[in-house]
């Protein structure tokens, strides 16, 4: 008869790995949840309109960073990658910000004798 072996086979290299990123996904889904709440709760706060507007906007930037460092796995892949992705985001952004520039509010007011007050 043979031995039994000194040690039993080494679990699979990525198991604790995996249930690490694991509980990492759930703290952060926890972390969104509470911020999506405060979101919510600074909505209906007494406050001028441009500080509601200016915390939505801080508190979405930080979801937004959380969700793409963490659930798109841009914390663990090459930093060439995370610069691609900003450089995409701020032609976006930039796109956006002019389109909205560009055809606003003011820009759709009705003009025109028929429109104007007497």
């Amino acid at each position: 008869m043979s031995a039994p072996a000194a040690h039993s086979p080494a679990p699979s290299a990525g198991h604790g790995e995996n249930q690490g990123k694991f509980h990492i996904f759930v703290q952060l889904a926890m972390i969104l949840a509470v911020i999506t709440g405060v979101e919510i709760l600074v909505i209906y706060l007494p406050l001028a309109k441009w500080i509601i507007t200016a915390g939505l906007i801080v508190l979405s930037l930080v979801k937004f960073l959380l969700v793409i460092f963490i659930f798109m796995h841009l914390r663990w892949d090459r930093l060439f990658n995370t610069i691609l992705f900003f450089i995409g985001l701020v032609l976006a952004g930039g796109t956006m910000w002019a389109l909205l520039a560009l055809h606003g509010a003011e820009a759709s007011t009705p003009v025109g004798p028929a429109y104007e007050q007497l």
